[in-house]
């Protein structure tokens, strides 16, 4: 297993079925201090800086979508996800659960969020796309027939999507590979799929440059894949 996989793994505790990358602790002087909590050491998320410039993947992803995407979509998913880690931490110190359900849920959808943006970053590269590296191709090919056969049903699966969603690749425990959806962030995805490809069909991932053409948007991202990071998690 290549180092960054490993790196991937450390860094990541469990929120819904995958994730959360990056954390940073508080102090329990400090925490008691804005919660009036007991001393708890809180793992808090953190918004992961990306391996290249907002401009690094035009013309296929412009700068301006990229650098709202990341500066304001995936950081109010790391604040809503620390908000939601704070509260669920008072419920505990308190022993009052009556609004447990609404934490669960926001932890669930933010944390799933932040996850999955996170692999979306790692998934694009600068000039990446082309046809996949030959461990990948082989896992493919073992999967879906072929490459070409693959990527019509990525693509298929992306558009397809209802609403606001992602495409995925995941591994199975038996290391064969399974595209599917995923409703908002959370929703419809099978437990035992890790995600190791992630293309984001939410609007805000591509209306500064393509409008409702979600099926342009998905076609130019094939550009700016990164199978390296695909290899490295399987």
């Amino acid at each position: 297993m290549k180092k960054d996989r490993r790196d991937f793994i450390k860094t990541t505790s469990v929120l819904g079925t995958t994730a959360a990358l990056g954390s940073v602790m508080f102090g329990t002087e400090a925490l008691s201090q804005q919660t009036g909590m007991a001393p708890e050491n809180i793992t808090l998320a953190e918004l992961p800086k990306l391996d290249y410039p907002y401009d690094a993947l035009e013309p296929y992803i412009d700068a301006k979508t990229l650098e709202i995407h990341h500066s304001k979509h995936h950081n109010a998913y790391v604040q809503g996800l620390n908000k939601a880690l704070e509260e669920l931490a008072k419920a505990r110190f308190k022993e009052d659960y009556s609004i447990i359900d609404y934490w669960a849920k926001k932890s669930s959808f933010h944390g799933a969020g932040h996850v999955l943006h996170t692999l979306y970053w790692k998934s694009m590269t600068p000039n990446g796309g082309g046809e996949p590296t030959q461990k990948v191709m082989e896992a493919i090919n073992r999967s879906f027939g072929n490459y070409k056969a693959f990527k019509e049903q990525f693509s298929a699966v992306a558009r397809s999507v209802e609403g606001s969603g992602w495409a995925l690749l995941g591994k199975l425990p038996n290391g064969n590979l399974m595209i599917y959806q995923s409703e908002k962030h959370e929703n419809l995805s099978p437990w035992n799929a890790i995600p190791i490809l992630v293309c984001d069909v939410w609007e805000h991932a591509y209306y500064l440059k393509y409008q409702n053409k979600r099926a342009d948007y998905i076609n130019s991202w094939w550009n700016v894949v990164n199978w390296k990071f695909v290899e490295s998690n399987l």
